[in-house]
């Protein structure tokens, strides 16, 4: 029997060096299973009380036949991609090379602020016990995300006080569509409560509902893919916000991720933010050049990957926003646009690959340097 086998429940006692820190992996409820988690009396009155049908509106290639999700991530009990523990430990672990995972389970939304956070409180108590246990998490290798509503910023703060001492919960996860913006002093309790904790508040991109979808100044777009470009000037306006509106200052300590936003324009808007500062200096309150702020409190995952046709040209672009201070790497699994890290760390310049591929995931979730010895796992460099 090797150390991997399913039966084996128990850590190796050998240790070996981190390599790869996966900031992207989407865990998947079984069905029916996180109704039974949602606090009453949301369960009833809102979740229940209305059948929910085909939500999603999404162009991604093949969709309606695998939901945008890779076609062999789907487990063979029929349940929906993602949602197999030991299945995403053997493809993303033993045969990509993943290290540690962030696990990022998207809660279902809400109109309503206290639905929102009643999803998020029944997020965290499923992977708790689905993903975070003994059971599932022999191998050590799993790492969580405390699901926050941050339009109920109470909730939230409460939230993060709750599962701030578990020991796999690494950071908070939120979402970037409600209003108003971050800056916006109604957050600081959300703020706080991760920096009193020293917890990194990651933000991945979500499909809002209603209202909550991210507007362009001109209005709606047209097309999903106008969403997915609108997403990146959502993740823009939330840095200006946070930086002009002093969060930083405020709270010096705090760590900000976007997950799924891109990153190649953050080049331009930081060059965009320091000529203002420059210009208008006696006008702003804050303490620093903005782009100070975004290499000491801002990280991006690699996951989309956008680059030219001359990747040289991506090359130098990485160079120029100094990829080594702000960029994490994210597979994105278990969806379709899944990035091996064994591909992705070829298009690194060699001199930045460590911090992205793994120094930066370790600083910024406060994750182990040394994980579990797994017989046959692929090591990606």
């Amino acid at each position: 029997m090797t150390l991997t086998h399913i039966e084996q429940r128990s850590a190796p006692t050998e240790h070996v060096a981190v390599r790869c820190v996966d900031s992207d992996v989407h865990p998947v409820p079984r069905r029916g299973v996180l109704i039974d988690y949602i606090p009453e009396p949301w369960r009833t009155k809102y979740f229940l009380s209305h059948p929910i049908g085909e939500q999603i509106y999404y162009d991604a290639p093949d969709y309606a036949h695998a939901y945008a999700m890779r076609t062999d991530t789907f487990p063979p009990d029929g349940e929906f991609a993602g949602s197999d523990p030991d299945l995403a430990f053997r493809q993303l672990v033993m045969e990509a090379g993943a290290d540690i995972c962030i696990l990022e389970p998207l809660a279902p939304g809400g109109r309503l602020p206290e639905a929102s956070h009643a999803s998020a409180v029944a997020t965290n108590r499923w992977l708790d016990e689905h993903w975070l246990d003994s059971r599932n998490n022999w191998h050590q290798r799993w790492r969580g995300s405390i699901t926050v509503a941050i339009e109920d910023p109470a909730g939230a703060a409460r939230e993060i006080e709750t599962w701030a001492g578990h020991p796999f919960m690494s950071q908070i996860l939120i979402k970037a569509e409600p209003r108003p913006s971050w800056g916006d002093p109604r957050y600081d309790q959300v703020w706080a409560a991760a920096t009193k904790h020293d917890i990194t508040v990651s933000c991945h991109l979500g499909r809002g509902k209603f209202e909550t979808l991210p507007i362009p100044p001109v209005g709606f777009p047209s097309y999903n893919h106008d969403f997915m470009v609108t997403y990146s000037l959502l993740a823009a306006n939330q840095v200006m916000s946070l930086i002009f509106d002093g969060v930083f200052d405020r709270y010096p300590t705090l760590r900000i991720v976007f997950v799924e936003h891109a990153f190649n324009w953050i080049l331009p808007l930081m060059w965009r933010m320091d000529a203002i500062y420059a210009a208008r200096r006696s006008w702003l309150d804050i303490k620093r050049k903005p782009s100070e702020y975004v290499k000491d409190h801002i990280k991006f995952t690699t996951q989309p990957l956008d680059y030219p046709e001359d990747k040289t040209e991506l090359l130098r672009a990485f160079e120029w926003m100094e990829c080594e201070k702000i960029l994490l790497f994210s597979s994105d699994y278990p969806h379709w646009t899944f990035d091996d890290p064994r591909w992705l760390v070829k298009h690194l310049p060699e001199h930045a690959r460590d911090a992205v591929m793994w120094r930066n995931g370790v600083e910024t979730y406060k994750l182990p340097t040394t994980v579990p010895v797994l017989e046959g796992q692929t090591r990606v460099f």
